[in-house]
This record gives structure tokens, sequence and C-alpha cells, in this order.
């Protein structure tokens, strides 16, 4: 159980890395942020952290059985970043479903190239569907080329 908990925190941590946890700069885009330079969202305040109900419901996971390990506690196995970097499957299932989206949108433009940066946040995700939401918050049109926002990078 403290094998399985550890791979469980470490998925939904990378998870939250990938979706959640944009770190904003002072720079041109943000001249707000002052002094440049300076990071905003410094701490757990600035960015949202996943919490508890943030995991997947079902969420399976199975340890190699009948491997002991005599020099570690209650025989736990050696866990980390492995499962942290799993979240990532998260990014690129979201990344998935924009794609779909833009495809119902255009269908001539279902197979153009998607570029999306992480993390994939709410507001990513909603400017990079290209439709006629997007379009009216970005004061645009609506099209398969969309709006890529790219963040203090």
């Amino acid at each position: 159980a403290l094998d399985v908990g550890q791979i469980e925190g470490a998925f939904v941590q990378g998870a939250g890395w990938t979706t959640t946890e944009e770190l904003i700069w002072g720079d041109e885009q943000h001249p707000w942020v002052r002094p440049q330079g300076k990071l905003l969202n410094s701490g757990p305040g600035g960015y949202k952290l996943p919490a508890f109900n943030d995991a997947p419901r079902t969420f399976n996971v199975r340890l190699l059985s009948g491997a002991d390990n005599p020099v570690a506690v209650h025989s736990s196995k050696a866990v980390g970043e492995p499962p942290f970097f799993l979240g990532a499957s998260v990014f690129f299932a979201v990344r998935n479903a924009v794609r779909a989206a833009r495809a119902s949108h255009f269908p001539d433009a279902a197979d153009a190239h998607l570029e999306m940066y992480s993390p994939a946040t709410s507001e990513r995700i909603r400017l990079a569907c290209a439709d006629k939401i997007a379009a009216a918050a970005i004061g645009g049109e609506a099209g398969p080329a969309g709006f890529q926002p790219k963040g203090s990078f």
C-alpha cells in the first residue's frame, strides 16, 4: 500500500505539472509583473496544485508480487520519477481531445499540425480549440490556426 500511494501521488503530481502549474515571469508579455525577471507565482498561493480529487476515479496500480526487498521499509519498491513522468500522458490526452474538437469545427483541416505548449491550462485548452468562443476572446476569426499563448519562456 505504501508503494501504491507513492505511485498514485507521483502520477497526480505529474498531471498537475503538465496541466495547471504555469510559471509566470515578468517579461514583455507580462508587464504587470515587476521587476522584470521576477517570478509572479513563486509558491502554492500563486498557482493551482493538484488535489486529491484530481486523481482519476479508476486508478489501477499493480506491482510485481513476490519480490521482497528486505532492506527497505515494509519491502517497498523504488518508485519516484517514472510515475511522475507518466503524468505527461494527461497532457497528450488533452492535446488529442483539442485536436478532435478542432477537427469537428474545421473538417477540412482535421490533419493540420497542432502546436500546444505545456502546461495545458484551461485557458490554453479553450484558445487552442480555435472555435467561435476562442476567436471572440482574442478578437479574431475562428480558424484552424487557432491562438497559441506561449507563456513566459
